[in-house]
């Protein structure tokens, strides 16, 4: 397993993986195309319960020939709740954790990073998984680090050019969520939450509407994620906010379903 820097040996190939304490997915592209070649989503009920993340790594290294092909670029996309995007125009490099304390519990001994969103003038500031990252770095020696939800929010940005209208998307993980609010370009919200049940995950939404006065008569909510129109928690959506829908998702430039391109939106747009 190795990452090819030279272009002579150049291979066209580039792998991201992304990581959280559920298990781990990864899509393989050919950069010629920009076409995924592969996708596989692996978690911890793939294997068996008392299984470490370490070791679901390490079976899943044996198990999948594309984890030990060579690449010309990786990157590990770390998925938890633990991110905050900050403007430009108030971020210092020094305090990344200070940023973090209003929406999660940080301790001294926390690692902080952040990825630069350049275009949108703001950074987004997480705490990675380092095991894991250590982990990878046995395996790969080099790649680059990103957090999910700054490819979620990059992209959702950049689909909200010329829409005036305020639009709510929310992305479903497994143990949690998060919810995006954008107009023509601009983030005017974004948080994650924790929710065990339905009513967790309606009563985030209908309460972040009603602080950015959102009428759930009036706009519009998309979902993404793992979700589909007969889960739970779309019918309790659906139920209370009108204009609801899965967010529907360019999939023309691969062979995946709607619902395997909004599972893995994130992945996809790597």
């Amino acid at each position: 397993m190795w990452q090819n820097t030279s272009v002579i040996d150049k291979m066209y190939k580039k792998l991201t993986i992304q990581v959280s304490l559920n298990g781990l997915s990864y899509v393989c592209f050919d950069t010629l195309t920009n076409k995924p070649t592969a996708l596989q989503n692996i978690t911890i009920d793939s294997f068996h319960k008392n299984i470490k993340i370490e070791e679901l790594f390490a079976e899943s290294f044996k198990k999948y020939t594309e984890l030990q092909a060579g690449y010309d670029e990786i990157i590990i996309l770390h998925n938890n709740n633990l991110s905050t995007f900050v403007p430009t125009a108030l971020f210092d490099e020094e305090y990344l954790g200070s940023y973090l304390q209003f929406n999660t519990k940080v301790f001294e001994t926390d690692f902080f990073a952040f990825d630069t969103l350049e275009k949108y003038e703001m950074n987004n500031v997480y705490i990675p998984y380092v095991n894991m990252n250590n982990y990878f770095i046995d395996q790969f020696g080099s790649f680059d680090y990103k957090h999910a939800n700054t490819i979620l929010v990059n992209k959702l940005l950049d689909l909200s050019k010329n829409n005036e209208d305020r639009k709510m998307f929310v992305h479903v993980c497994e143990g949690h969520f998060e919810i995006v609010v954008i107009q023509n370009q601009k983030l005017q919200f974004f948080n994650s939450f924790e929710y065990k049940t339905p009513e967790d995950y309606i009563y985030y939404i209908l309460f972040i509407a009603e602080q950015l006065q959102l009428n759930p008569e009036h706009f519009k909510l998309e979902i993404l994620g793992i979700i589909n129109e007969e889960d739970e928690y779309y019918k309790i959506a659906f139920k209370y906010i009108r204009n609801t829908s899965l967010f529907e998702v360019d999939s023309i430039h691969n062979n995946y379903s709607q619902a395997e391109n909004r599972q893995h939106f994130i992945l996809l747009h790597s």
